[in-house]
């Protein structure tokens, strides 16, 4: 075999091998993409300050009564903060939400002032109970009260009118909904 021939036919074979070299490092590197990092502790609540600005319609969220939300998004160490669960809700079921928040925190109204809850009454969204179709009025007007347990939004519900919702039936038209008796 000629001189060239052999050094093209090496050539070609290192390169072959460093294309193999990349692929496999692209794959290891890809392997963990859109995978959850579940070992990383979930972040808690964080206090509503006086300057806070719900996320979806820029009003101050302290100035105004009822629970308010929290939502982690994937790469934001802060929560973004609502002043009502309408407007959290409003936020989270829209298609783009959905695929990018990682926690969801709501106040036990059963836990907090009406007035001016805390984030010590923060709870898991998802894990809550709600109740829709109550006259009493938030931030966005009609609102939907939240709860960590279903005796307390039962009572709720039985002394104030509406009715129970979990998380996953909560949808866009309910409230959409909420200020015409939902």
């Amino acid at each position: 075999m000629p001189a060239c021939l052999a050094k093209s036919s090496e050539r070609n074979h290192h390169h072959a091998s460093a294309a193999w070299l990349l692929l496999l490092l692209a794959g290891v590197m890809l392997a963990g993409c859109g995978k959850s990092d579940e070992t990383t502790p979930p972040l808690p609540p964080v206090a509503i300050e006086s300057g806070d600005e719900c996320h979806v319609c820029g009003m101050i969220i302290a100035n105004f009564p009822g629970p308010k939300g929290e939502a982690f998004v994937r790469g934001r160490e802060t929560p973004l903060k609502f002043c009502s669960t309408r407007d959290l809700f409003s936020y989270l079921l829209q298609p783009d939400s959905k695929t990018i928040v990682t926690q969801i925190y709501v106040h036990d109204m059963s836990a907090a002032d009406w007035k001016h809850p805390v984030e010590s009454a923060f709870v898991d969204a998802r894990s809550a109970w709600y109740v829709a179709g109550v006259s009493l009025k938030s931030a966005m007007g009609p609102t939907l009260m939240s709860f960590k347990s279903r005796e307390d939004a039962q009572a709720f519900s039985e002394k104030h009118g509406g009715r129970l919702l979990r998380f996953e039936d909560i949808t866009l038209e309910i409230v959409a909904n909420l200020g015409s008796g939902e």
